[in-house]
């Protein structure tokens, strides 16, 4: 069996738009300020998709363990009845691996490296690899579905593909965040 190294690029909106949305206080995405001015408001970030009347967003944290780099990955998940949002809670970078909806492709896979402060919600159906934390533990609050039916599929990536880091990226596989 092959190995295809995948090298990642930095995590940006347009790069993701087929996959889901950036979640991030930026500048360039709809702001005001509320609470008498003292807070701002970045607002409609991603929204929640849910396919079932008897579904509902559910709201959970997942601590994830850091992964060592290169990373061989062997499997790509799919939620086919609701989105699946992450948010970072810690300071560090993580990866994040998707394809484009419909039947899996492995030549279609595309890898991100988030920066602290940016999270990510994948579309209904899209294929993403599980949480890959970096440089040390990590928790995520985590928007995903909460119903009956079965919504996590899973297929095994034959030949199986292992992310890293470009050699010129900011963050290095031995670089602390």
């Amino acid at each position: 069996m092959s190995i295809r190294r995948l090298y990642a690029q930095p995590l940006t909106a347009d790069a993701f738009a087929p996959y889901g949305d950036v979640i991030e206080a930026s500048a360039s995405r709809e702001h005001f300020p509320i609470n008498y001015g003292r807070t701002t408001r970045y607002h409609a970030l991603a929204q929640a998709e849910l396919s079932g009347e008897e579904d509902a967003a559910i709201i959970s944290i997942f601590r994830s363990q850091p992964v060592a780099l290169p990373f061989r990955a062997e499997v790509m998940e799919r939620h086919p009845r609701g989105s699946q949002a992450f948010m970072p809670l810690s300071a560090n970078p993580y990866l994040v691996a998707v394809a484009p909806p419909g039947p899996f492709d492995v030549n279609a896979v595309t890898l991100f490296v988030a920066a602290p402060g940016q999270g990510v919600n994948y579309r209904r159906g899209t294929w993403h690899h599980y949480s890959l934390a970096l440089n040390g533990a990590s928790d995520f609050l985590v928007v995903d579905r909460q119903g009956p039916g079965d919504n996590c599929d899973e297929v095994a990536l034959e030949p199986s593909l292992e992310f890293a880091l470009a050699p010129d990226s900011r963050l290095s596989a031995g670089e602390q965040a």
